[in-house]
């Protein structure tokens, strides 16, 4: 299962630089998969559309700091929890029910980011 941020975020910012899959992005940036991965070419995403690795795309969130579902891990594979939410101030970085995954998917993507 993927995190999300909730509407409850205070743009601090403490979670962008703690994601090993640079999957958080401040509200309003555009986002590519291939931003801090090792990703080239096509990418096949969670719903089956293929996506070019570095072409952008528009903001989840335009307010607040937001997760991309497909790049996000929980970061499983590099820490036993998820860095974002053991980093926020106020406890808005939760899973997200809508991108329900177990550990061998999440170990999957892992690696397709990270050669």
């Amino acid at each position: 299962m993927a995190i999300h941020i909730t509407e409850d975020c205070i743009n601090c910012g403490a979670c962008e630089p703690e994601c090993p899959n640079n999957a958080i992005y401040e509200g309003g940036v555009e986002w590519a998969f291939a931003d801090g991965t090792t990703v080239k070419g096509e990418v096949t995403m969670l719903d089956g559309s293929v996506i070019e690795a570095t072409s952008k795309h528009a903001p989840v969130a335009e307010d607040i700091y937001y997760i991309v579902p497909d790049k996000c891990t929980e970061c499983v594979g590099f820490h036993e929890e998820p860095q974002c939410a053991a980093v926020c101030p106020v406890d808005c970085c939760l899973p997200d029910p809508e991108h329900v995954e177990n550990e061998e998917q999440l170990l999957a993507k892992k690696a397709k980011m990270h050669l």
